[in-house]
């Protein structure tokens, strides 16, 4: 298990140690790749790994699944795994919310933290968990209110005519999806 009293930078995994890439770009690619839905979910594993481990080449097979557990951790920044349950409903894209999760952190980090050579996930995570009041809160709020069918408040409602596309997800469609409509457009000239 992870100290969350730490900010590990190499793990052991079977008898060897590791370097890890635990800059916050780093794990948010690891992230996009396991959730890139054009592979299967071998590939997706495959990908993320190499991403996360140094000399990931030179691991042994037999040493995946410890070291797909320990990324598994280091992404959740050590937290205490909770009973099977259905994953909560999404509420931010890490991709889609850049620019706003961005702003939020750097006045919390009073960084920009896009120019720093190294931000560890953890320390990423600690700022975005530390974010309040903002445009990424409302966002947020909005969205989980239109998931609920509850009432938007009149400013709420201003924002979300003005901002449909910060508050809206956008669709993404998968190669094959794309081919598809392409193929579909040609048909109906």
């Amino acid at each position: 298990m992870i100290s969350p009293w730490t900010t590990p930078t190499s793990v052991a995994i079977g008898a060897r140690t590791h370097e890890i890439n635990a800059d916050f770009r780093d794990a948010l690619d690891i992230l996009a790749q396991l959730n890139n839905e054009e592979n299967d979910e071998e590939t997706r594993l495959y990908v993320a790994l190499a991403l996360f481990y140094e000399g990931f080449a030179e691991m042994s097979q037999d040493d995946y699944r410890e070291a797909l557990e320990y990324l598994f951790d280091f992404i959740a920044c050590g937290a205490e795994k909770h009973e099977e349950r259905a994953p909560p409903p999404k509420s931010i894209d890490w991709e889609q919310d850049a620019l706003m999760i961005v702003a939020e952190v750097n006045k919390i980090a009073a960084a920009e933290i896009r120019s720093l050579p190294f931000y560890h996930w953890f320390s990423f995570i600690a700022a975005f968990n530390s974010i309040g009041d903002g445009q990424l809160a409302t966002v947020v709020s909005i969205r989980s209110k239109l998931r609920k069918g509850k009432k938007l408040e009149k400013y709420e409602r201003d924002f979300y005519r003005d901002n449909k596309h910060l508050v809206d997800f956008k669709v993404r469609y998968t190669d094959e999806e794309r081919a598809e409509q392409e193929r579909l457009l040609e048909l109906l000239g």
